[in-house]
C-alpha cells in the first residue's frame, strides 16, 4: 500500500502512532543530573562533576551535579530513591549510602537494594587520618597517648559515612575517647579540621590530598591495609604494630546507580558509557592522581558489592555500637 492510499484509508495515522512511542523512547533526548548528598568539595562531589564532564559528550547530553545534603546523606540518597526511574536521575552513591548506613540508621527511609538500580562501580579510595597544621601529634601513637591524656574530637562529612565509621573503629580498637562531630561533607569538615574546631579526621584521601600536599594537614596513617602509592611515606594504620590495630581496615568506594525501575536498555547505556568515561586518559589522570583505584564492571558486578559491603559493615557497626535513631 503507497501512502497516498495510507492516507487515503486513515491508516496513516495508526502508522504514525505506532512509530511515535519508539521515537519518544530515544535516550537520552535531555539533561541528565546526577545526585549527591553531600556538599560542594568534598570527594564524592569531585568525581560526581569528574565524571559527569566526560559522560556528557558520550551521552551526547548535558550531564550535571546537584549537591543535596542533610541527614548524614541520608537526605539526597531517599530523594533519588524516589526519583521518576528514567534514567535522567542518577546518584553518586558510596560506602555510607550503600554499606555503613543501612547497619546504623534504625530508620532509614530507602531501601538500598530494592530502591536502586546499580550502573558501575567507579573507584575505591583509602581514607587518611589526618591532623591539622598546628596538631603537636606527628604519629598514631602520639595522638593515642594524647587521647588517653584528653578526650578528643573527630570530624566526619557525616553520621554514617565511611570517615565517620572508621573514626568509630578507631576508637572501638584503642579504647580512647572521641566525640563524634558530624558536617554536611568534607567540603565542610576539613575546613574545621584545619580551623582547629576538631582534632583529627579520617578523610577520603582525594578531598585531603591537596592539604596534605600544602601542609595545611598532617598525615598520621592511611586506613587500607597497605599505603597508598600518593602517601609512600605514610604508614598504614595496621601496620604500625599498635595493640588493638592490626586489623584496622576501611576503604571508601563509589559507584554510580540509578533508582530500581528503569528499563533494561537504559541501563546498559548508561553502564556501558560510565565504562567508556572510565578509559578516558584524564578522567584516570583525575582519579589516581589522588589516591584513586578505578573499578569499573558491571551491574551485576556492583550488586554484588553492595551485598558484600552490606554484610561486612553491619558487623562492624554491631560491633563498635553506633546507631542512629
Amino acid at each position: 500500500m503507497t501512502i497516498r492510499k495510507l492516507v487515503a484509508t486513515g491508516a496513516v495515522a495508526g502508522v504514525l502512532g505506532a512509530l511515535a512511542p519508539v521515537a519518544a523512547e530515544a535516550f537520552p533526548d535531555r539533561r541528565i543530573s546526577i545526585i549527591v548528598p553531600y556538599s560542594a568539595g568534598g570527594a564524592t562531589d569531585i568525581l560526581a562533576r569528574q565524571v559527569a564532564d566526560k559522560l556528557g559528550p558520550i551521552l551526547g547530553q548535558t550531564v550535571t551535579v546537584e549537591n543535596r545534603p542533610g541527614a548524614g546523606a541520608t537526605l539526597g540518597t531517599t530523594q533519588a530513591a524516589n526519583a521518576r526511574p528514567d534514567g535522567y536521575t542518577l546518584f553518586m552513591g558510596q560506602v555510607s549510602s550503600h554499606g555503613i548506613a543501612p547497619a546504623v540508621y534504625e530508620n532509614l527511609q530507602y531501601d538500598p537494594v530494592a530502591d536502586f538500580q546499580p550502573l558501575t562501580w567507579l573507584m575505591s579510595i583509602p581514607n587518611v587520618m589526618v591532623v591539622n597544621a598546628d596538631s603537636p601529634y606527628t604519629t598514631v601513637q602520639e595522638f593515642i597517648d594524647g587521647a588517653r591524656e584528653r578526650s578528643k574530637t573527630f570530624g566526619s562529612s557525616g553520621t554514617g559515612s565511611s570517615i565517620h565509621l572508621s573514626g568509630e573503629m578507631f576508637k572501638f580498637m584503642t579504647g580512647i575517647e572521641m566525640t563524634h562531630v558530624p558536617f554536611r561533607g568534607s567540603g565542610e569538615a576539613v575546613p574545621a579540621l584545619i580551623s582547629g574546631d576538631v582534632d583529627v579526621m579520617f578523610d577520603n584521601l582525594p578531598s585531603a590530598i591537596t592539604h596534605i600536599q600544602s601542609g595545611a594537614l598532617r598525615a598520621l596513617g592511611v586506613t587500607t591495609p597497605e599505603r597508598s602509592e600518593m602517601l609512600p611515606d605514610v604508614p598504614a594504620i595496621s601496620e604500625l604494630g599498635i595493640e588493638g590495630l592490626e586489623a584496622f581496615s576501611a576503604t571508601s568506594w563509589f559507584a554510580l546507580f540509578a533508582p530500581a525501575g528503569i528499563s533494561e536498555e537504559v541501563t546498559q547505556t548508561l553502564s556501558s558509557a560510565i565504562l567508556e568515561a572510565l578509559e578516558d586518559e584524564d578522567l584516570i589522570r583525575q582519579i589516581t592522581e589522588r589516591g584513586g583505584m578505578i573499578e569499573g564492571g558491571t551491574p551485576e558486578d556492583l550488586a554484588a558489592h553492595v551485598e558484600a559491603e552490606l554484610a561486612s559493615w553491619a558487623t562492624v557497626v554491631e560491633a563498635a555500637g553506633v546507631t542512629v535513631d
